[in-house]
């Protein structure tokens, strides 16, 4: 007869978390055990910074350990948005000029009159490239030339509708047009390196070994003519599968490519906001505060549900409420998360294996609550 005891403390040990809770945030860590303990296949990575000491840094489940990273799709966007955010406090890009005073083949079919500003918060009218394009092109010039002979699909700067994979293009053609590097290069030079961050865009070859698959269920095909369809053409059955391919995560396209760890995302964004190890935060304060003002909110015109965008980030709205009014940050498609809330001083991260629910109610966005209510217990 099986010992009942020792089942009962190994489905127990089974269930915990690996890593390290501060005092006071004990709470979350019960919160993220839980999932463990009510879904054997969860497997995640939860890391909290704050005021630039890491209070959380978490691991539950066999499929994504400590020290192994996974693909984290539009939370690449907020990573390539912090290398943006630079080049406007160097003055080198002014959100308020005109996009085509730094790119000017892009005023093709009256898209003249878009600010840079409006580009980076979806309101540029061009989801999608006619035809698509292969893998390998989405971070190259040749994305961009053909980005530019794009007619949109509305009158630029009169809705918003989501750039799934287009708004990597328009950052990645700036940076080599104001910067005359590549976003990701710059990425590693100003960020990823100085900052110690287990975040790529553009995994090297030699961290392969660490990484994990992103695990998904398929879903229904979009219609390829709608702006669903359009905004996700890529050469793939589903936008899902991009991390999976080798030649995405070496390519970094900054709108999906990105490849980390949750303590890559939640140091991001703690460097940025408050400095981490001694290190000053690389943004200053009122650099993050126009980066992070909202721009567009409400029926988001591709994907048909409510979002809310600053330049390039997401902001915290009733169906995606992951932080404070003055958070910043970016959910991906797996429910992956990251953002910089300055009400309460955190970085936050949160990568899951498999591709889960997001948005609010979503287990990264009530982990994020938890974080806040230990915040407030704290203060």
């Amino acid at each position: 007869m099986a010992d009942t005891a020792t089942d009962d403390a190994a489905n127990a040990a089974s269930s915990s978390s690996s890593g390290y809770a501060a005092p006071g945030f004990t709470a979350v860590r019960q919160l993220f055990d839980s999932f463990r303990a009510a879904d054997p296949a969860y497997s995640a990575q939860l890391a909290v910074y704050r005021h630039g000491a890491k209070v959380l840094d978490l691991s539950a489940g066999a499929g994504l350990g400590p020290g192994e990273i996974t693909g984290t799709y539009s939370c690449s966007k907020g990573a390539a948005a912090m290398v943006i955010a630079l080049l406007v406090q160097e003055g080198l890009l002014d959100l308020d000029a005109a996009l085509v005073a730094y790119w000017p083949e892009f005023g093709a079919h009256g898209k003249d009159r878009l600010t840079v500003r409006q580009a980076l918060s979806h309101q540029a009218g061009v989801p999608g490239i006619s035809g698509g394009l292969a893998l390998a092109d989405f971070p190259t010039s040749e994305a961009a030339r053909r980005l530019a002979a794009e007619a949109p699909l509305w009158r630029p700067g009169t809705a918003f509708g989501y750039h799934a994979l287009t708004i990597g293009v328009i950052m990645e053609e700036l940076c080599r047009r104001v910067a005359g590097r590549s976003l990701q290069a710059l990425f590693d030079e100003r960020l990823r390196l100085p900052y110690g961050l287990d975040f790529f865009l553009g995994l090297p070859e030699d961290q392969e070994p660490r990484f994990r698959d992103v695990l998904y269920a398929e879903g229904p095909p979009a219609d390829p003519f709608s702006l669903d369809g359009i905004t996700s053409n890529a050469p793939v059955s589903t936008i899902m599968e991009l991390p999976n391919h080798r030649t995405i995560r070496a390519g970094g396209m900054s709108s999906a490519g990105g490849i980390g760890s949750a303590d890559g995302l939640a140091r991001l964004y703690a460097a940025a906001l408050t400095g981490v190890d001694g290190l000053p935060a690389f943004l200053a304060p009122g650099t993050a505060a126009l980066m992070a003002e909202e721009q567009v909110w409400g029926l988001d015109r591709c994907s048909a549900q409510s979002d809310a965008f600053a330049v390039v980030f997401m902001k915290p709205q009733p169906e995606r409420d992951f932080g404070s009014a003055f958070a910043f940050g970016h959910e991906g498609a797996s429910a992956a998360l990251g953002y910089a809330d300055p009400a309460h001083g955190i970085g936050f991260g949160y990568v899951p294996r498999r591709a889960e629910e997001g948005r609010t109610g979503g287990r990264a966005q009530r982990l994020s609550a938890a974080v806040r209510e230990a915040c407030a217990a704290a203060d």
